[in-house]
């Protein structure tokens, strides 16, 4: 027994040297962002990897991007864009999965094959169309434009996700809940969503942070000032020429924080959920 425990120890200790390793890895380019958000113009380009030092340190960036432009604007416009988005791709999707995985009907299996068609074939690929869509609704230059192709676009995961930890779900505790006089909606709310919790966290940091990150939507059918998002509102600093560096990395260290701070919270949630079903 001293034997098998002496040699599981390296292998701990190795496991958790290459997690940090990893996780260093990972944190590296943020990190930078972070430290050189706080220097000088020439301390950039002079020791971009060396810390800020009382030379070098400026906050320079900061003020430029509290000064120019409604960057508080921009942050609300991509909370509200990222929450509500979230809010209708974990709702409709799991209803679609639980639907989906619950009840068999003719065209059952197909169903599941065309939502999950929207994983493999990019949104991009129909920009010219729904920019007509919203340009003849009437919704340019809105947020409410950028939710709905969002969830559109966060949908096909969300489904393929969860419809499998749906078939997980006990039948025997979803028919007692029927024998008991449940309605089919409080068996999904009360019963099916909690058991689904993990999986749920994790289509939510898989979704909000490719929306947080993203340029394109915003560009094409939200460019106004009133409308733009952070990573849009970070171009300003971004010149054909001349590209103002300590704006651009204040920017984008003031963008870390809210996606962090969501990653956070769903992050206990989403080890389960990738997890789960791995160890027995």
């Amino acid at each position: 027994m001293a034997s098998k425990a002496t040699s599981s120890l390296p292998r701990s200790v190795a496991a958790h040297a290459i997690l940090i390793s990893y996780t260093v890895l990972a944190l590296f380019p943020v990190i930078l962002i972070i430290f050189n958000s706080f220097k000088t113009r020439k301390a950039i380009f002079r020791s971009p990897l060396s810390l800020p030092d009382a030379e070098s340190f400026s906050l320079i960036g900061y003020r430029t991007v509290l000064e120019q432009g409604d960057f508080f604007g921009y942050f609300q416009n991509s909370l509200i864009v990222t929450v509500v988005t979230l809010l209708l791709v974990l709702l409709f999707g799991a209803m679609a999965a639980f639907a989906l995985s619950e009840y068999r009907f003719r065209g059952n299996t197909l169903m599941g094959l065309y939502l999950a068609l929207g994983i493999m074939i990019p949104i991009r690929l129909g920009t010219v169309a729904i920019l007509q869509i919203m340009v003849g609704a009437g919704l340019v230059n809105t947020l409410t434009a950028l939710i709905l192709v969002y969830t559109a676009q966060g949908l096909p995961l969300a489904i393929f996700i969860l419809s499998e930890f749906m078939r997980s779900v006990s039948d025997d505790l979803k028919n007692a809940g029927r024998i008991d006089g449940l309605s089919e909606y409080t068996i999904f709310f009360r019963l099916v969503l909690p058991l689904v919790r993990p999986a749920m966290a994790t289509v939510a940091v898989f979704t909000m942070i490719p929306i947080w990150n993203d340029l394109w939507f915003p560009l094409i059918l939200a460019p106004a000032e009133e409308t733009k998002t952070v990573t849009l509102g970070a171009q300003v600093f971004i010149g054909q020429f001349v590209t103002n560096w300590n704006a651009v990395l204040s920017a984008l260290s003031l963008a870390i924080l809210p996606i962090l701070v969501l990653y956070v919270i769903f992050s206990r949630q989403l080890i389960r959920g990738i997890t789960s079903g791995a160890v027995k």
